[in-house]
């Protein structure tokens, strides 16, 4: 009697795996900087931060273009995510000046890794809902998990360019903590910038702004990123606005939706 053969699993073409590449090494990054934390490489740690949330911003768009999207690459995603963005920023903040509060220290880096937690697993269960309306799609459920560790290092990131200890107090650090992590799970509409179309007469001056902002990262990165935080901060009260009257319009739409894509931040 012969017995049935298993069924082979279907090649994947490499296109495909583009993606969930991009995602490990976003993890890879993300796992770097603890390793830059534990040696106080603090400067070394936040820019493998930055390539992380780089990495995690190209997959999912990356994944639409090619039509790569699959369960397998959000659920990747979404674990990236958590390690790369709450616990990662958890981390080094807890060594870089958190320790020095005691228990109250280590339960405000716990407080913002299960908010980031949450967050994820919130976008898991959204993701599996009815589809929103087309203008939903250009708001975010709260601060996305790249965006909330990028805000939770502020203090790290100024004291980069300030000599002074005052940004190093655990209380400064442990109200970016509280704020942040209120953030992440909050209702709060947020521009997703994702669906941004440039019209044609306009992508000459974009590509002009792309390139000057490399330059800017590349001679002054910190500042770079501290007036980019700033800006995003500053859309908060906008994106609100705009949201409530779009919702306005439509009695029936849902709350703004978080990442439909293979990427889950």
């Amino acid at each position: 009697m012969h017995r049935p053969r298993r069924e082979r699993l279907k090649a994947l073409s490499i296109n495909r795996m583009i993606p969930n590449i991009l995602t490990m090494l976003a993890l890879c990054a993300g796992l770097t900087a603890l390793r830059y934390g534990l040696a106080e490489k603090w400067e070394a740690a936040v820019m493998s931060l930055v390539v992380a949330a780089i990495l995690d911003t190209l997959d999912g768009r990356i994944a639409r273009i090619l039509r790569g999207t699959s369960k397998f690459g959000a659920e990747l995603d979404s674990l990236s995510d958590f390690i790369g963005f709450g616990v990662a920023p958890a981390v080094l903040l807890y060594l870089w000046t958190m320790s020095s509060a005691g228990p109250l220290g280590w339960v405000l880096v716990l407080l913002y890794s299960v908010c980031c937690a949450l967050r994820l697993a919130r976008f898991n269960t959204v993701s599996d809902e009815p589809a929103p309306p087309t203008w939903a799609k250009n708001y975010f459920t709260g601060v996305p998990a790249p965006a909330g560790a990028g805000l939770v290092l502020i203090p790290m990131i100024i004291s980069f360019q300030i000599d002074s200890d005052f940004m190093r107090s655990p209380v400064i650090a442990g109200l970016f903590i509280i704020v942040v992590s209120f953030l992440l799970i909050s209702r709060l509409p947020t521009y997703s910038f994702k669906n941004i179309r440039v019209q044609h007469r306009f992508q000459l001056l974009m590509m002009l702004v792309v390139g000057l902002l490399a330059a800017l990262t590349v001679s002054a990165p910190w500042l770079t990123l501290t007036v980019i935080m700033a800006a995003y901060l500053a859309s908060f009260p906008g994106a609100f606005i705009s949201f409530r009257r779009l919702q306005s319009g439509d009695e029936t739409a849902p709350e703004p939706d978080s990442e439909p894509s293979d990427a889950a931040e």
